[in-house]
């Protein structure tokens, strides 16, 4: 089967492009070819044989005059129809699997594979995977970034709420863009041509199922993890600090935050909860706004954004780990890298976190943006030796996929299209 991953990004950005990489990798490693389009960039790093490309979209640089075309380019881009129809021509896939495309390669992309597949006869199935709620809010996060609060004024297609609130970086200018963007391509229909639409947690597949053009194509999917040796979990053991160059200022055990410090995912009120906590030691593994606040708890130290072996060890060692998140998370790849590990997670009661974390039998649960219940939550916990025990013993039990389960499942999936 050949297979044609379309991601505005082609190189190491986020989750999206972990995941098309990855999935990518095991599709070639069960004898099928992948092919990638998107945007040009200095560090791409998958592609197709004809290097065909979209010129790069940088919003936050690149000259004046390319920024005035850019609102034009963002609702529709005849440069993206035009390369990807190269692209068709040469690979003739049997699947176009859409990720992240929205704004930077723009649906366009969807007209010309419709287009492609009736003048070649072609039966090739269009395929997409949600990793944000783009296709119902034009922020793509249900969040009004100027009041903090999660909104779903626009579900239903009522994108002018966009507009009034701003909801697109504060900016009246791009939230009009972004409004527009929405209303055209809900009133020119383009979306119906989706055969099937995964959605990475059961709660995005709720969201999606509001709008009647995607009911009935939508399927739960949670992402898929790469399997950590659960035999190496030290379970409380400071074998970190043994190898590692941090020093002193928490040599006994520590309760962990390893992501970005920013106000969704929840930082300002774990913030909150560790002030209240002054006998119990926070390691902060990451970067963001909040890292000035962090740094002056005296309960608390920042380490910085850390990958690889660091952050192996971090997860480790922690007695257990908070995802504190205020916005409507899908599938944290943290929350799952922790119980990969045997370390149980504290995470708000939001989105498709409950999904994951299993109330009072893999970790707990607390009320979003409650500093008050997280506290007592972690105090609990922390003084709680025993339960902590029991969740890591359930967690042990704990089966999720990785990329080459996840690869035949979708294979599946494609075989039931």
């Amino acid at each position: 089967m050949k297979i044609l991953m379309v991601n505005k990004f082609l190189h190491p950005n986020g989750g999206s492009e972990t995941y098309i990489f990855k999935l990518g990798e095991a599709l070639v490693k069960l004898g099928h070819e992948v092919q990638y389009f998107g945007m040009e960039h200095e560090g791409r790093c998958v592609g197709n044989a004809v290097n065909a490309y979209t010129s790069d979209m940088d919003f936050h640089g690149g000259s004046k005059l390319s920024k005035l075309t850019y609102p034009i380019k963002t609702i529709y881009s005849t440069e993206a129809r035009k390369k990807i129809k190269l692209v068709l021509d040469d690979f003739e896939p049997d699947v176009v699997h859409l990720n992240n495309f929205n704004y930077q390669l723009t649906p366009s992309v969807i007209l010309e594979v419709v287009n492609w597949r009736k003048e070649k006869s072609r039966d090739c199935k269009i395929i997409f995977t949600a990793h944000d709620y783009q296709l119902l809010c034009p922020n793509h996060m249900f969040n009004n970034p100027q009041t903090h609060e999660n909104c779903e004024k626009c579900v239903g297609g009522h994108f002018a709420n966009c507009i009034k609130g701003r909801c697109i970086h504060g900016s009246a200018v791009k939230s009009v863009v972004g409004a527009m963007e929405a209303y055209f391509w809900k009133y020119k229909g383009t979306y119906k041509y989706i055969d099937k639409i995964i959605c990475c947690s059961e709660f995005m597949k709720t969201k999606m199922d509001t709008n009647p053009v995607f009911a009935g194509k939508t399927i739960a999917m949670h992402n898929f993890i790469t399997h950590a040796d659960k035999e190496a979990a030290t379970c409380g053991e400071s074998t970190f600090y043994k190898s590692s160059s941090y020093n002193n200022a928490h040599e006994d055990k520590y309760v962990l935050y390893f992501g970005r410090y920013s106000w969704e995912k929840g930082i300002k009120t774990l913030i909150k909860a560790c002030e209240k906590l002054p006998d119990i030691n926070f390691i902060f593994a990451g970067s963001g706004e909040y890292a000035e606040e962090i740094e002056k708890l005296p309960n608390g130290k920042n380490v910085g954004f850390k990958t690889g072996e660091e952050l192996d060890a971090l997860i480790r060692n922690a007695e257990f780990t908070i995802y504190p998140s205020e916005w409507y998370e899908n599938c944290p790849f943290s929350v799952m890298e922790s119980q990969e590990r045997l370390v149980p997670v504290v995470g708000a009661n939001i989105g498709g976190i409950p999904e994951l974390v299993e109330d009072g039998k893999t970790g707990r649960l607390f009320k979003s943006g409650d500093s008050k219940e997280l506290a007592d939550t972690i105090k609990n916990l922390w003084n709680n030796p025993e339960e902590l025990g029991r969740y890591r013993e359930n967690l042990k039990e704990l089966r999720r996929l990785d990329a080459d389960e996840y690869a035949r499942e979708l294979l599946t999936l494609l075989g039931e299209l």
